[in-house]
C-alpha cells in the first residue's frame, strides 16, 4: 500500500526468505561459504545455529538456490516427530510416497533411494530447519544411522542440521551423533553499521534510488531491534507504512517513535 508513494517495485523489508534480499553481511558470506563446502566436499552433516530472527532460514534458501540441477533436496521445516514418522517425512520430501509398516522398511526403501542417485551422479541433501524442537531420542538416532550410510569414499546423505542455540546442547546429549558433525557455524545479530547497510540494501533491491530513512532513525532503529533482522523489517515495514499515510519526505526518528 505504500510502494507506489516510495517508489518501489516491491516491498523491501518481508519476512519470507527469498534469497534475493539476503544482505552479505560477513558473517552471512562466511556462514554460506562453510556450508557450500560442506555439501560439495561431502562432509556429511553441518550444523547452523543462530538466534530467532537472524535469517538462518534465509541463508539455507540461498543455500539451496546455489545447488545445481545434480542435487535431490528434501527440506523439513517443523520436525514433530518420532523415529518411523521422521524417515516417512524424509521420504515423502524426497517424492518417494507409500505406505511402509515398519521403521526398517522406511531405512530400507531411503537407503535404496540414496543408493540409485549415487549411482546417477546425484548428490542427496537433507535439511532440517527448526531441528532444536527435535525431542525424540530416535529421531537423533536415525540421523546418526542416517550418516553411517557411506561408500568408501563419500557419504550418501548430506545433512544440514538448523535451528536456534539450544540445538548445540540437545546433540551434545548424543555424542556419536554430535561427532559426526564436520561443521559448525553460529549466526549472530547485526553491529550498528550492519544493520545501517541492511536497510540501505534491501531498500536498493526493492528499487529505490534515494535513501529514505534519516541517520539518527537508522541508529534507533538499531537500537529497538537489537540488530535482529527479522525486527529491523517489522519497524521499517511499519514506518514505510505510516510515514505513507502522513506523507512524509523521509522516515525520522518521530515516526518511528509514533510506530513504536
Amino acid at each position: 500500500m505504500y510502494l507506489e508513494y516510495w517508489n518501489l517495485a516491491e516491498k523491501p523489508f518481508e519476512n519470507t526468505p527469498n534469497p534475493r534480499f539476503l544482505y552479505p553481511s560477513e558473517q552471512h558470506r562466511e556462514g554460506l561459504r562453510k556450508l557450500l563446502y560442506g555439501i560439495s566436499e561431502e562432509k556429511g552433516c553441518s550444523l547452523l545455529t543462530g538466534e530467532y530472527g537472524c535469517g538462518k532460514t534465509h541463508l539455507i534458501r540461498t543455500v539451496v538456490k546455489n545447488l545445481g540441477a545434480a542435487y535431490e533436496v528434501a527440506i523439513i521445516n517443523c520436525p514433530m516427530f518420532d523415529g518411523k514418522e521422521f524417515l516417512e517425512e524424509v521420504l515423502h520430501q524426497f517424492g518417494r510416497e507409500g505406505e511402509r509398516a515398519s521403521r526398517i522398511e522406511c531405512f530400507r526403501e531411503l537407503s535404496n533411494f540414496l543408493y540409485e542417485n549415487v549411482a546417477q551422479e546425484r548428490t542427496n541433501i537433507l535439511i532440517i530447519d527448526e531441528a532444536q524442537i527435535i525431542d525424540d531420542p530416535e529421531v537423533y538416532e536415525e540421523l546418526r544411522l542416517l550418516l553411517n550410510i557411506q561408500l568408501d569414499d563419500r557419504f550418501l546423505l548430506n545433512i544440514q542440521l538448523v535451528g536456534q542455540p539450544e540445538l548445540v546442547e540437545h546433540i551434545k546429549k548424543y555424542p556419536q551423533l554430535d561427532q559426526r558433525i564436520a561443521i559448525k557455524f553460529h549466526l549472530g545479530h547485526f553491529d550498528r553499521d550492519d544493520t545501517v547497510n541492511y536497510v540501505k540494501y534491501r531498500l536498493e533491491r526493492a528499487g529505490s534510488e534515494e535513501q529514505m530513512f534519516s541517520d539518527a532513525a537508522l541508529f534507533l532503529i538499531f537500537k529497538i531491534s537489537q540488530g535482529i533482522p527479522r525486527r529491523i523489517n517489522n519497524i521499517c515495514d511499519l514506518c514505510l507504512m505510516e510515514g505513507a499515510q502522513q506523507k512524509v519526505e523521509s522516515i525520522t526518528e518521530e515516526i518511528i517513535k509514533q510506530v513504536f
